[in-house]
């Protein structure tokens, strides 16, 4: 079913259905005992809203329909971040993140970024696994960047360090590991 889905910036009346998708997606970790992080509200209509005027939001849609799924990235030290990927769980383990991120290196390639970076927690099947399918891997505390060390200050300030994260990075152009 994947292939029937468009992956393309949201139009501005989608910005409701798009918080759902997060609210939904975030009712997984609520099944592993992390209800912090299951309860946290989604992005605000202004934070999508800025997401959107600088080009850097993409959701994942049927023709017609409302999204499933959706990416945000902004450029952080000179390489795309993922700020969030968020699958709704009626359409996981379909390749809809898979396109997202690859549509988020596009735009890095585009820019000339030299990779993807991103946060997530490191025991979480569907986070820092995942994430190294698509080849990304987990970088040292000595390759953390200015930018990068504020986020994580950040998400240690909201709750989200009470489960071990990590930072992670795809160099644009990698080719992911056999499966």
């Amino acid at each position: 079913m994947t292939a029937q889905l468009m992956i393309r910036p949201p139009r501005p009346a989608e910005l409701r259905a798009v918080q759902q998708v997060e609210v939904a997606a975030g009712r997984l970790f609520a099944e592993v005992g992390m209800d912090l992080v299951a309860q946290h509200d989604p992005f605000s209509l202004f934070e999508l809203q800025g997401f959107l005027d600088r080009g850097a939001f993409w959701v994942a849609a049927p023709v017609g329909g409302d999204p499933v799924a959706y990416l945000l990235v902004e450029e952080v030290d000179g390489c795309a971040h993922v700020e969030q990927v968020s699958v709704h769980p009626d359409h996981g383990r379909r390749g809809v993140g898979t396109r997202l991120i690859d549509t988020a290196e596009g735009w890095a390639a585009a820019r000339g970024l030299p990779a993807l970076t991103l946060t997530t927690f490191s025991e979480v099947a569907w986070n820092r696994p995942y994430y190294e399918r698509l080849g990304f891997r987990v970088l040292a505390a000595d390759e953390l960047t200015p930018g990068l060390v504020a986020i994580r200050t950040y998400e240690d300030s909201i709750g989200l360090d009470a489960w071990p994260r990590v930072c992670m990075r795809r160099d644009v152009g990698a080719t992911p590991p056999p499966a």
